[in-house]
């Protein structure tokens, strides 16, 4: 078994909308059928009990290596923790070779898993040891490492229920919420509105608590100190040699580190400020406050959540020693090392061994049984402590002043650590007071409490950045097809502009915001598609969407409000990916039309093309199907219906609805050349039908599409016109059959061109089929009196010289071609065509480099206009 090309869809894709590792498989003619392979099967389910029965698939009811190592890794991920569910396994048209799919929740953790898998089934084949505790645990572990913490996960898990989009935009917490110039930013429990000068503030607790102070806010008393000494004569100030306690702690410390509570001695002082001197220069020495330790969650301008915090601590029982205790407390399954978990391991180090020897106990020491023994003075999560919910108990006074600390801060999200003996009586009234204010507090204690009711804080921060009803969502196009893909996109966007927005667009000219590009190069895959949905300027988002980015890593967004599909036609690229047929194509084109929006999605396909007509019945919203023929057996079963239909009458592209019809003159759509070019028709009915589907006013959408015009800076390569020495020459980047057809039926629609003397400049990009590149000179020959064949930088892993023989082959049976030149290099073949050009001639140039290939155009028109 060899596993090969394994590739992370990390979006909606050709087999689901799940993320998963999808691998190209080739099996051994034995591997083909595991019952070629005795005992293997009994072997596999003895290393892993636990995978999922191997049924028999296909028509030939086989079980192939491939499934079971789609099991395999699908159950590993399973049995290790992961939320997974779907997997499968393909033949392609090449004897035993399949993709096989397997879901992932963790990239990371699902390529391991892949990895594993494979070991699992060679160990089963060659009765080889497999050791499955090893391996689910090194799963569980990449897996804590690298999903999301409990507590930027609450805030995913919440954005997700109101169906706001997230991308994660580090290995960290850093994570992004909707789109666009919708979009905000959290990085853990802390938003890109948390000021950086309220967070300095509250690592300052010196500072904090003189502002705390300034507003009436109770606050214990205290003071920095320089050193150990000083420490202590802070201390005497306080009263320590009175029988007041005091707490010492690091100024700018975070999760209780270096804090130590209840001091009563010089011993303990000048110790205690030796750990705290660790963690910072700056230490705080301050009137301890007896009672229990509480943390408030607040959010904006309320609390969301409260909860009292016990130190780490075990029960005596009588039988066992401290040590023991520890290490039964931290086999619970909740408590792990960091904080992926609801709790976090007791540590039992020198400052447990130091607390105990404060009781006069050791470590092994046998507490009585009911005994508390406290393994630390803080009662912080992080080092191992508990947490009891007592949010439905805080009184409104009490709360009012936890509040206000956070607001006298600027914080926007605020832990909020405060001392006394309840919440249910003010703070005031019990002499508590607030001994700490926390940028990014944790979450966790308060969605998974040690008692008590876990609290939606997640739901309370997604709460305070979106308005209710917000999906953060800005409107967002997908364009899909063969052929008109990129001046659809422009034709769509141009309209969003009319409407006052800013636009981002992605096609195979480049990544373009408001107009201006800023990437380069084919920029219709995902990698762009996620670009523009993260730039913080775009209101609006057309994505022209191509075959090869949706195979290589599906979309590059969860789902759209319109899904544009301009045709399929004979395809293009096959043979490339294992899209071998055009119905293997429409697969692919149609995952767009799969996730538009179920409510109010639209997709916008053209009728007049089977293979794009039947993705209506994959659409989970609205279709709205157009042609030029109103009377096309689709057009009409849907017009019947009384559903929306775009098409051609006389002068006008006709937009109708039931009784609804509205009317837009060709003569206002330059692209179409006052109705001469069908196809750039086909393309402004379906930009009609995505401004339509995204409810914009009719004056706009027509404006939009009035403001296009179809020069080379606008739509480079894509039916330009220009005039040289009185002929009319025409640079198109069409490169399949079904474009060329097009082209063709374009020029004989040209006003005056009918009987003109016409010439072609072609290549043949490499990666068609002989039998698409052939076909493309087939029908030039029978339109052009003259070709000028060249090879250049397309030739994309043939032979030298190979193109141009099937171009030529093409040729062989041309009804109107007489004159074929070859000629080596693009720009010279134009050249050669340019040369031979008369007044009221007509030159197709099929460029290959478009915008080199324009430029050189455009220096040789100049150069005309010059000498003249």
């Amino acid at each position: 078994m060899d596993v090969s090309r394994i590739r992370a869809l990390r979006g909606p894709n050709l087999w689901s909308r799940h993320t998963a590792i999808e691998a190209i498989v080739s099996c051994s003619d034995a591997e083909r059928n595991i019952d070629n392979i005795p005992g293997f099967e009994m072997r596999l389910r003895e290393r892993f009990p636990e995978i999922a029965l191997l049924q028999p698939v296909g028509r030939d009811k086989i079980v192939t290596m491939a499934h079971a190592l789609e099991f395999a890794a699908l159950g590993l991920q399973a049995q290790a923790g992961c939320p997974v569910t779907f997997s499968r396994t393909t033949q392609t048209l090449e004897t035993g070779v399949y993709q096989v799919v397997v879901e992932y929740s963790e990239e990371e953790v699902g390529r391991l898993a892949f990895e594993l898998a494979q070991e699992l089934c060679i160990a089963a084949v060659n009765d080889q040891p497999f050791d499955l505790a090893d391996v689910l645990h090194r799963l569980r572990e990449l897996d804590e490492d690298v999903r999301l913490g409990p507590s930027t996960g609450s805030i995913v898990y919440a954005a997700v229920a109101r169906n706001i989009p997230y991308r994660r935009l580090t290995q960290g917490s850093l994570v992004q919420f909707g789109w666009g110039s919708k979009q905000r930013r959290i990085q853990a429990a802390e938003t890109d509105r948390t000021s950086a000068v309220a967070e300095s503030i509250a690592q300052d607790k010196e500072l904090t608590k003189r502002l705390l102070q300034s507003a009436g806010v109770p606050v214990p008393s205290g003071r920095p100190v320089k050193d150990a000494e000083d420490a202590w004569a802070a201390a005497c100030e306080i009263g320590i040699e009175k029988g007041v306690a005091v707490v010492i702690k690091p100024q700018d410390g975070n999760q209780g580190k270096g804090v130590a509570v209840n001091l009563t001695t010089r011993e303990q002082v000048l110790a205690a400020y030796a750990v705290a001197y660790k963690i910072s220069d700056d230490v705080l020495v301050e009137r301890y406050i007896s009672g229990q330790d509480h943390r408030f969650l607040i959010v904006g301008d309320k609390l969301v959540a409260a909860a009292r915090r016990e130190p780490p601590m075990v029960l005596g029982d009588g039988v066992h020693t401290v040590r023991e205790l520890v290490d039964q407390v931290n086999a619970d399954p909740r408590r792990g090392t960091g904080h992926a978990t609801s709790l976090t391991k007791i540590r039992f180090d020198d400052i447990a061994l130091a607390r105990l020897a404060e009781d006069g106990l050791t470590a092994e020491s046998i507490p009585a049984k009911g005994q508390r023994v406290i393994l630390r003075n803080n009662a912080n999560l992080s080092t191992g402590g508990t947490a009891t919910d007592v949010t439905d108990d805080v009184h409104p006074d009490f709360a009012a002043r936890a509040i206000a600390a956070a607001q006298m801060v600027g914080l926007d999200i605020a832990g909020v650590d405060i001392v006394c003996q309840n919440v249910l009586r003010p703070l005031e009234e019990q002499g508590g007071g607030i001994v700490e204010l926390n940028a990014a507090p944790g979450l966790r204690m308060h969605l998974q409490p040690s008692f008590g009711k876990g609290r939606a804080v997640g739901e309370a921060i997604i709460g305070s950045m979106f308005a209710d009803g917000s999906d953060a969502r800005i409107p967002l196009v997908a364009v899909a097809g063969t052929n008109g893909k990129t001046t659809t996109v422009r034709l769509i966007a141009s309209i969003l502009s009319s409407h006052g927005l800013r636009v981002g667009m992605t096609s195979t000219d480049g990544v373009y915001i408001e107009g201006k590009r800023i990437d380069t190069g084919d920029c219709s895959g995902p990698k762009s598609a996620r670009n523009v949905l993260m730039h913080p300027d775009v209101d609006a988002a057309v994505l022209e969407t191509a075959r090869g980015g949706v195979l290589r890593e599906g979309l590059g967004f969860d789902r759209c409000d319109v899904a544009v599909v301009t045709n399929i036609g004979k395809g293009d690229h096959l043979g490339l990916s294992y899209i071998s047929t055009v119905e293997d194509l429409s697969v692919v084109k149609r995952v767009i039309v799969q996730n538009v929006k179920s409510d109010t999605g639209v997709a916008v396909l053209n009728a007049a093309d089977p293979m794009v007509a039947r993705m209506a019945d994959a659409c989970p919203g609205k279709v709205t199907f157009f042609a030029l023929d109103r009377n096309h057996p689709v057009m009409a079963m849907h017009r019947a219906q009384g559903k929306r239909i775009i098409y051609l009458d006389g002068d006008s592209i006709v937009a109708s609805e039931g009784g609804f019809e509205h009317r837009i003159k060709l003569a206002g759509i330059p692209v179409t050349a006052n109705g001469a070019v069908s196809f750039q028709i086909e393309n402004a009915m379906a930009a009609t039908g995505a401004g339509w589907a995204l409810g914009l006013d009719w004056k706009i959408v027509e404006a939009g599409l009035g403001n296009f015009v179809n020069d080379a800076q606008s739509a480079p390569g894509r039916f330009n016109l220009f005039d040289y020495k009185g002929a009319t020459l025409i640079a198109d980047y069409g490169h399949n059959p079904d474009a060329i057809q097009a082209l063709v039926s374009a020029i004989d629609n040209m006003p005056g061109k009918s009987g003109a003397r016409r010439s072609v400049v072609i290549s043949g990009a490499g990666d068609r089929r002989d039998q698409d590149i052939r076909e493309q000179t087939q029908i030039l020959g029978d339109a052009f009196d003259s070709v000028v064949l060249y090879q250049d930088q397309c030739q994309r892993g043939r032979a030298d010289g190979e193109v141009l023989a099937l171009l030529r082959e093409g040729l062989q049976d041309a009804k109107r071609t007489a004159d074929i030149k070859e000629i080596r290099g693009e720009f010279l073949a134009i050249d050669t065509a340019l040369a031979e050009l008369k007044a009221g001639d007509v030159c197709l140039i099929l460029v290959d480099q478009v915008e080199e290939a324009l430029d050189h155009i455009a220096k040789r028109i100049a150069e005309v206009e010059k000498a003249s």
